[in-house]
């Protein structure tokens, strides 16, 4: 597929950006409200039934990826270096979030009202109908503090859906299958996961498209952000069902099969950053020492390998490279993560299915399995569908998913094609991943 055709139209002036009303933002902190909140209740419901081992893990599941996000914000504020008692206090009581939405909201309803000089001036190319039209535009001390701010609660969306949502969502969901009942409370917080975890992974394609395509002004259109939350929860869903189908009959064996799918790849960025023989990247944090590098590095790692445990991450992690991802537009691998992702679930079921208890007596297990199956497939569908059609760079792809389908199904390359397709990049300002 050939990039943009014609030629491009010369740059416009430079215009003042305006600040946009920051949902994404208030959106994040309603979900994380959310879910603390049922999660509360559901703990007051598990104490009062004396069931102290749930209690425990659903407590565990809530903390600690509140505490990794209040972090998270610290870090990328930088609030360590300032004078500011009060937001520190409200990270402390696990309350970050909000007094961060309340000064979102506050910048954004300020901006505007009184004339303020530009902080910088960027420059960033949009395709249209074909061209690359050249945008400049002038960068206010509010927009600039409301794209911290947006930066910010990306993060931290990311963090809450992987290395919250998504266990939490996991442990309900089996315990409400050995106890064949599922409470209004636990149900609730089962959806706010499930709506938690396909925004996070929505987030994590945002992400991966703008620092793929950093030189261009990135918006999805509405019907590709409905194809991709499509994709996500179909993907995401039918895998939390599967893994906790397996669990219910194979107890012991959930652990082991759950650590090889995490340290395989967590270990996998680090063992092809020590065969390449470079440094580590020294532009993490600059009052950070090499032990706070390593350390930053290892909970990014261990965040890509939890999203991959569930569901495909969107990036591939480059650990020598100065943004940490690897901005090629390999094929291969995605193909190689969704079928060895569908001949795993496909062996986990139909093991269940063999080896289910009575537990299952009342459900119709062959129907079960063709709807799980099915499910993984049609989000593969949803996926190849949005690469296809409705990826907002698709005319910056040299092959697309048509073409890389073409090859393998022939079995040959046509003539001139590299084997590794890299989407051009120019330099430009740098969206950092972490």
């Amino acid at each position: 597929m050939d990039g943009p055709s014609g030629g491009c139209p010369p740059a416009a002036t430079a215009a003042p950006s305006r600040a946009k009303l920051p949902l994404g933002i208030v959106f994040s902190t309603a979900l994380f409200c959310g879910e603390g909140a049922a999660a509360a209740v559901l703990c007051l419901s598990y104490g009062h039934s004396d069931d102290r081992f749930w209690l425990a893990l659903t407590v565990f599941f809530v903390l600690c990826p509140s505490v990794l996000v209040q972090l998270t914000l610290i870090f990328v504020h930088r609030d360590l270096s300032r004078d500011r008692p009060l937001v520190l206090l409200m990270h402390l009581l696990q309350l970050g979030p909000i007094i961060r939405c309340m000064e979102a909201l506050v910048v954004y309803f300020w901006s505007g009202k009184e004339e303020e000089p530009y902080v910088t001036i960027t420059r960033k190319r949009r395709l249209r109908k074909g061209y690359e039209v050249e945008m400049e535009q002038e960068v206010g001390h509010s927009v600039r503090r409301l794209a911290t701010h947006r930066n910010a609660f990306k993060r931290m969306a990311v963090i809450q859906a992987f290395l919250g949502s998504t266990p939490q969502l996991t442990l309900q969901l089996y315990i409400s299958i050995l106890e064949k009942y599922v409470p209004a409370a636990r149900a609730v917080l089962m959806g706010i996961c499930l709506v938690s975890v396909t925004y996070g992974a929505l987030v994590c394609n945002i992400l991966a498209i703008q620092v793929k395509y950093d030189d261009y002004k990135v918006q999805l259109r509405p019907l590709a952000f409905l194809c991709i939350v499509l994709w996500r929860s179909l993907e995401i869903s039918t895998r939390v069902a599967v893994l906790v189908l397996f669990s219910t009959v194979f107890k012991h064996w959930i652990i082991p099969i759950a650590l090889a799918n995490l340290l395989v790849v967590f270990f996998l960025p680090w063992v092809q950053f020590w065969r390449s023989g470079t440094r580590l990247p020294d532009n993490i944090e600059k009052n950070f020492s090499r032990v706070g590098t390593v350390v930053v590095l290892c909970a990014f790692t261990l965040l890509y390998a939890s999203i991959n445990m569930f569901c495909w991450s969107a990036v591939q992690l480059k650990l020598a490279d100065r943004d940490l991802i690897d901005k090629s537009q390999n094929w291969g691998r995605l193909a190689v993560y969704y079928m060895a992702r569908l001949a795993e679930n496909t062996a986990l079921v139909i093991l269940w299915y063999f080896f289910k208890t009575d537990v299952y007596e009342n459900i119709c297990t062959p129907l079960l399995v063709v709807q799980l199956l099915l499910g993984y497939c049609l989000g593969i569908y949803f996926m190849l569908l949005f690469f296809q059609y409705l990826h907002p760079c698709r005319q910056l792809f040299r092959h697309n998913v048509a073409d890389f389908l073409h090859c393998v199904c022939c079995h040959r390359h046509l003539p001139g094609t590299p084997l590794h397709l890299q989407a051009p990049h120019e330099p430009g300002v740098r969206h950092s991943i972490v």
